[in-house]
């Protein structure tokens, strides 16, 4: 058969979108395993396990993005220089760049962790200065794979435009992954019951979910990713205690065998199903009735299924290996609250009202925000 006869070619997926999938789905496993590590073991030493999978992304991100842009400026790529923008003299798509920084970022936050550690001992919270930077770094490692995967959605068709958008809503969940993993000590099960969770929760999340469901055309987006974060801390929660791990620092409260993992995923697939149903007739209300309503459906639905489900994970129905209440770190004291399953007080009904209405009004904010970098997302191809 003559080469003019053969069929064409099926456009498929670059190795180089793929190499930046792989780079956030290592960040996401490498952070939670690494906050696993310290509340099973303690930090015992730099190059551990969890460590290599975090800096790996890094180092995916920053090869795929110098390979796009290098060779988009001085090489063969020249089908991207039409999609491409211009930057310090360098061509390239405009993820390549963010997630080129992002890598960067990542990478200096190693030997910056390193020493912050040796100079000021172990972090008593999750957010340290290094930490700031190495989240930051991630983050932008994220949106960058995002804008690239964006830029070759908006300029396909058919079913090579399918594969794109699933890729684009997985990167999607796994920046609410990162929400939530920055948000880890302010979500904790002691804290269910108090408006600050609700307030914290709503400064970043809807602001995930609005955005990146407005971009991706499909009609359940915030319940997909909402979905995936579950399904991806419901795997951590169930296999990370198979490993055996004991403490090797100290003082130990309460005696780890095995690897703690994370707590039960916040039930945030309930406000996500609500927010994609919400999309289907909003549009029409205009904008501002459309973000009221969107921040605030978000609060309720989340409040009404949360506030009874941790109820529900204080009692002893929830301490066992699906829900995962007796998992505790190392450090944990017996006089802690989370030790005691018992809920932080929630304060005046005045401080609670004050505190959840702005919790509603931040999650409207946020929603306004989602709504336009969505509609600027749309729009990019490049």
């Amino acid at each position: 058969m003559d080469a003019a006869d053969s069929p064409p070619r099926t456009p498929s997926i670059p190795w180089f979108v793929w190499c930046t999938v792989v780079a956030v789905t290592s960040a996401m496993i490498g952070g939670h395993w690494d906050i696993s590590w310290h509340r099973s073991i303690g930090r015992d030493a730099f190059w551990t396990a969890p460590h290599i999978a975090i800096y790996l992304c890094g180092v995916l991100a920053g090869v795929s993005s110098a390979y796009l842009i290098l060779s988009t400026t001085f090489g063969d790529r020249r089908d991207l220089a039409s999609s491409s923008i211009t930057m310090w003299g360098f061509r390239g798509p405009l993820g390549a760049f963010v997630a080129a920084w992002g890598g960067v970022a990542m990478l200096t936050s190693a030997p910056f962790d390193d020493w912050w550690h040796g100079a000021y001992g172990l972090d008593v919270k999750i957010i340290s200065p290094p930490h700031a930077l190495l989240s930051l770094g991630i983050f932008s490692v994220q949106v960058g794979a995002l804008l690239l995967i964006l830029g070759y959605m908006n300029r396909s068709e058919g079913a090579l435009r399918d594969k794109f958008m699933r890729l684009f809503l997985y990167v999607g969940a796994s920046m609410v992954v990162l929400v939530t993993l920055f948000l880890m000590e302010e979500t904790g099960r002691s804290e269910m019951h108090t408006a600050e969770l609700y307030r914290a929760v709503a400064l970043g999340l809807p602001f995930v979910l609005v955005g990146i469901s407005r971009a991706a055309p499909h009609r359940w987006a915030c319940t997909i990713m909402a979905g995936i974060y579950t399904l991806f801390q419901l795997l951590l929660l169930w296999i990370l205690p198979l490993f055996r791990a004991e403490p090797k620092l100290g003082p130990v409260y309460y005696n780890v065998t095995h690897f703690v993992p994370p707590a039960f995923p916040l039930l945030l697939i309930a406000p996500a199903i609500a927010l994609d149903l919400l999309r289907r007739v909003s549009p029409r209300w205009g904008v501002w009735r459309e973000t009221i309503a969107t921040g605030t459906l978000f609060v309720a639905v989340f409040v009404a299924v949360q506030w009874p489900f941790a109820d529900f994970l204080q009692s002893p129905w929830a301490r066992n290996w699906f829900f995962g209440t007796h998992y505790f770190g190392y450090y944990e004291h017996p006089t802690w609250l989370n030790r005691q399953y018992r809920f932080w007080p929630a304060g005046t009904r005045a401080h609670f009202f004050s505190v959840m209405t702005l919790a509603v009004a931040i999650a409207i904010a946020t929603s306004a925000l989602g709504l336009r970098v969505g509609q600027w997302m749309r729009r990019i191809k490049r």
